[in-house]
């Protein structure tokens, strides 16, 4: 497994931080239109990500890639989630990957 550019754990208000950087994030999926989605993050922020093949509205999808300001995400890898996800533990995770266990996540 390569850990030389790990991707941090996102939520909507955490990706400003992590701008440039490679991160993973959820987005429920509220429209999408070639290529670009508009989705809901784990924490109820509206987000654009580019590069997202077109994936059924209302699914949650996994997506790795890098972070850009005004809320946007560049694709590079993606799995969908369907329609049940517990997007609440996955935004405690995003704070705790971000703040006072930050260095148990590479």
């Amino acid at each position: 497994m390569d850990t030389s550019n790990p991707a941090v754990f996102c939520n909507g208000e955490l990706l400003n931080m992590h701008s440039g950087r490679k991160i993973r994030a959820v987005v429920q999926v509220i429209q999408s239109d070639d290529g670009v989605v508009t989705g809901k993050s784990t924490d109820e922020q509206h987000l654009t990500v580019h590069g997202l093949p077109t994936v059924p509205l209302m699914n949650f999808v996994e997506v790795v890639g890098i972070a850009e300001g005004n809320k946007i995400i560049n694709v590079e890898h993606w799995t969908d989630f369907g329609t049940i996800f517990d997007a609440q533990s996955y935004n405690q995770l995003c704070q705790l990957a971000n703040g006072e266990f930050r260095s148990l996540f590479l």
